[in-house]
């Protein structure tokens, strides 16, 4: 993991397919003192629970030949779909000029939707980004982790 420096006001946002955590840091580099300023979750159950239909068939031509259709992953499309409500929240905090820099910690698949989903605004603030799933760790855990 890339050394971050934890000064004050820093943001960190953690989150996952289904929990963001709004974190600042009211300490200083030497002393973080990391703070949950907001929390957002969603409930997103597997895509067997979602999902009511089995896959859809469709016809290969004139032969009496079926396919089946891959069957939609509901689950994955909920992380996706919280991943633009996560970049929302931020570019509006950042166009009122709630922070300066801020360090993102997501598993790979979260990281990446986010990234693309930042508005210039938000990206140009990014100092870190961290591919790991740490919403399930209480927030001192995260702090030491980050400061070390």
């Amino acid at each position: 993991m890339e050394q971050i420096t934890l000064k004050h006001g820093l943001w960190v946002l953690v989150a996952d397919g289904e929990t963001a955590l709004f974190i600042r840091n009211e300490g200083d580099a030497k002393f973080p003192n990391l703070q949950v300023m907001r929390e957002l979750s969603q409930e997103n159950p597997p895509t067997r629970e979602q999902a009511s239909d089995k896959p859809g068939r469709f016809n290969d031509g004139p032969s009496p030949h079926r396919s089946a259709v891959q069957e939609t992953d509901w689950h994955r499309v909920g992380k996706l779909r919280f991943a633009d409500e996560i970049a929302e929240k931020l570019y509006k905090a950042a166009h009122r000029g709630d922070f300066d820099h801020i360090v993102i910690v997501a598993p790979p698949l979260v990281l990446g939707e986010l990234r693309k989903k930042l508005h210039g605004q938000v990206a140009d603030k990014v100092v870190a980004e961290i591919p790991k799933t740490l919403t399930n760790l209480p927030v001192y855990d995260i702090e030491q982790m980050l400061a070390a």
